[in-house]
């Protein structure tokens, strides 16, 4: 499986965020507190981040352990932003996709990452990487589950449904083919996050006065404002405001409207 953390906030460097917190998810990687699948997550990792006016993200993504990576040191101490996606992965088979199967997965203004796998993959998976055409199939990223799971959800933003849509009818229809596969997903673009809770755990952090936002699979410190989402949940959120919504009712998904841009 993996770990991974969205926020949206005021200025900070990515090591602030990522790496001097007391349960960082640069410690998680090794030593995550709530992860119920796996205990490693050294099989790659990445960042992304957004520029202060420029709505396409950077992203630093790698193979190996985030701890041992001595440019992501660097790149930590002086990247700053006000918009962040990152991921530690545990890799639920070895391949060869290299960088390439590290989150976040990207397109346009978005950054995408997955927690989780499917199981029986790839057979169950198959009826659903038939509703894409022959063009998305052979753009995917890498030949992985989360790959896939990224191609989906691309195809409805690129149909322009909001983020939390674009994020529900995919964990919906994954789970009806698979059933006991585990879909946390996690998405931004800049101004506004979307998350699924399906498998693993996952909280959120809000502090609307300093209209900051982080969206993660288990709490970097010991805050007692972290909250955990229930399992089963659609989440969006902006800088000031969490929306929950069960992914057993019909409609969730509904637009939701985020605020100013990174």
């Amino acid at each position: 499986m993996c770990r991974h953390l969205a926020y949206l906030g005021p200025t900070v460097t990515l090591g602030r965020l990522l790496s001097e917190p007391e349960h960082s998810l640069v410690r998680q990687s090794w030593e995550p507190r709530h992860q119920r699948h796996g205990t490693i997550n050294s099989d790659g990792f990445g960042v992304g981040w957004y520029a202060q006016g420029d709505p396409v993200p950077a992203r630093y993504r790698r193979t190996g352990p985030i701890w041992g990576d001595r440019s992501f040191t660097d790149l930590a101490r002086v990247v700053r932003s006000r918009a962040v996606l990152a991921a530690v992965r545990d890799a639920t088979r070895a391949g060869a996709d290299g960088e390439a199967a590290a989150a976040p997965f990207a397109e346009g203004p978005w950054l995408f990452s997955h927690n989780g796998a499917v199981r029986d993959w790839p057979d169950a998976a198959t009826a659903l990487a038939a509703t894409l055409s022959p063009r998305e199939l052979l753009s995917l990223a890498a030949s992985t589950d989360s790959a896939l799971i990224w191609a989906l959800v691309l195809h409805r933003l690129r149909e322009g449904h909001d983020l939390g849509a674009a994020l529900a009818a995919p964990v919906r229809e994954l789970a009806e083919a698979s059933p006991s596969s585990s879909l946390n997903l996690l998405l931004t673009d800049g101004r506004t996050i979307a998350a699924t809770a399906w498998g693993d755990s996952l909280w959120y952090l809000a502090d609307p006065e300093a209209r900051r936002m982080v969206v993660a699979s288990e709490p970097y410190d010991n805050d007692q404002r972290w909250c955990e989402v229930p399992d089963r949940t659609l989440l969006t959120a902006t800088r000031t405001r969490v929306v929950l919504v069960s992914l057993r009712e019909k409609h969730a998904g509904a637009p939701h409207q985020g605020d100013e841009g990174p």
